[in-house]
């Protein structure tokens, strides 16, 4: 396996693992599928200040991590928020331990980052326990904060300063 900086070329197959989540997971509150132009613009967001990278094997990209924008207001500026998606048929072969630990090395090594802050749907315990494998610290939950599939969930948030 080797980690390596998303490429436009990887879209396609981006788009097809988060859409995956979106329809039968909770790792993220969107609920809408992700077409191909709105994932090349948030694929051009990440290009300059905000990391993006991807696991691949025999050329196939098996998931990715992300830096994104923590919010938007300038305060906010040396904060940023990581993300991690494994594709449903590579999942429990380290591959998001590969990913976290490569996204972290680049944030540990951006002056301009100060803390990696995650929101996790607060019953991914399995995303939990990646993050505190990493040194993420428990900063509270928002309990109901978001519905899907018919339920109300709440995302733990927690952070890592770099």
């Amino acid at each position: 396996m080797i980690i390596r900086k998303a490429e436009i070329n990887d879209i396609e197959k981006l788009r097809e693992i988060y859409n995956y989540e979106i329809n039968n997971g909770t790792a993220t509150f969107d609920i809408g599928e992700k077409s191909y132009e709105d994932r090349l613009n948030w694929f051009n967001e990440h290009k300059d200040h905000y990391p993006m990278l991807v696991a691949e094997e025999n050329e196939e990209v098996m998931g990715f991590a992300t830096l994104s924008c923590y919010r938007q207001r300038a305060a906010f500026n040396s904060t940023v928020e990581i993300s991690v998606y494994v594709d449903i048929n590579h999942r429990k072969k380290g591959i998001a331990t590969a990913l976290m630990e490569a996204i972290l090395n680049i944030a540990r090594e951006d002056s301009d980052i100060h803390t990696v802050v995650a929101v996790i749907t607060s019953e991914n315990v399995v995303s939990i326990k990646l993050h505190e494998k990493f040194g993420f610290t428990y900063c509270g939950e928002i309990k109901e904060v978001g519905k899907k599939f018919g339920r109300y969930l709440g995302v733990t948030n927690m952070q890592l300063l770099v």
